[in-house]
């Protein structure tokens, strides 16, 4: 680095420090507002020299997760709070309609000792449950992977097929259609009953559905959270939609009469009670 690049870091620097001090005195002065921050400064997708991720429209990524490099995800998919899709040395591929729930981690591997190439590949419609890792493995539509297993390189889980929670698939283990593999090592277990497989679809059905719901919340305004939080607090807040998928029953609220100075514009069309 030259003298003039070494005076432009310089330059740099003393304005990223300027500007953090500006930050901190800001937060002090929103006081217990200081924690309600709606600006994320973790960076969710980051390139790797030439490889970005692609997202489609359509899915949600959380504010925590991380995807890097060469990942690619479908129409409909879901990657919750704490997942790492690391897609440096391979990529990442997943369909449509696929859940990777919270702090799951999904890497690639360049290649194993026989010189096979090892991408990531889950398919469509795919549940990952929570604190699962998948390094190097292809897991086919509708299939099932359940919270905290280890999938290593070469693992192969065929459409209909299940981890049970907790296992560990030892490389190159194909498991077969229609098959519950668990423990450490993982082994068969049994085969999927009718209902099971039927369940699989709907559960990731069941993750799209509820990815909307966090990807709607995720961007509200701080007016709109504030404005809420009223409502909350002086009536009961009723959403058919999502309280179904909590499974939580509600009174039916009596006609809202708004606070004037919440969101005047909002409270001149609210129903008022005669």
């Amino acid at each position: 680095m030259g003298t003039l690049g070494k005076a432009i870091y310089t330059v740099g620097f003393w304005i990223r420090e300027t500007g953090q001090a500006i930050d901190r005195l800001g937060c002090r002065l929103q006081g217990k507002y200081y924690f309600q921050e709606q600006l994320s400064r973790h960076r969710t997708l980051m390139n790797v020299y030439d490889k970005a991720p692609k997202v489609d429209k359509d899915a949600f990524v959380a504010p925590s997760a991380s995807l890097i490099g060469n990942v690619n995800v479908g129409q409909s998919s879901s990657i919750w709070y704490g997942c790492v899709l690391r897609g440096d040395c391979n990529s990442i591929s997943i369909g449509s309609g696929t859940n990777i729930q919270d702090n799951s981690l999904v890497h690639v591997a360049k290649s194993n000792l026989a010189g096979k190439v090892l991408p990531t590949i889950i398919g469509n419609n795919v549940t990952v449950g929570h604190s699962a890792v998948l390094h190097g493995c292809t897991v086919e539509d509708e299939a099932f992977v359940g919270m905290g297993a280890t999938l290593l390189d070469g693992v192969h889980v065929e459409k209909n097929a299940m981890v049970a929670a907790g296992s560990l698939v030892r490389q190159n283990t194909r498991i077969p259609c229609g098959e519950v593999w668990g423990g450490n090592p993982a082994k068969f277990l049994r085969k999927l009953t009718k209902e099971e497989i039927a369940f699989i679809p709907e559960s990731a059905t069941n993750y799209a559905n509820l990815a909307q719901v966090h990807a709607s919340e995720n961007a509200k305004s701080f007016d709109e959270i504030e404005f809420e939080k009223v409502l909350r607090k002086k009536f009961a807040h009723k959403d058919e939609e999502y309280d179904s998928m909590l499974g939580v029953v509600r009174e039916t609220p009596q006609e809202l009469i708004l606070p004037d100075n919440v969101l005047p514009e909002k409270a001149a069309v609210a129903p008022k009670a005669s």
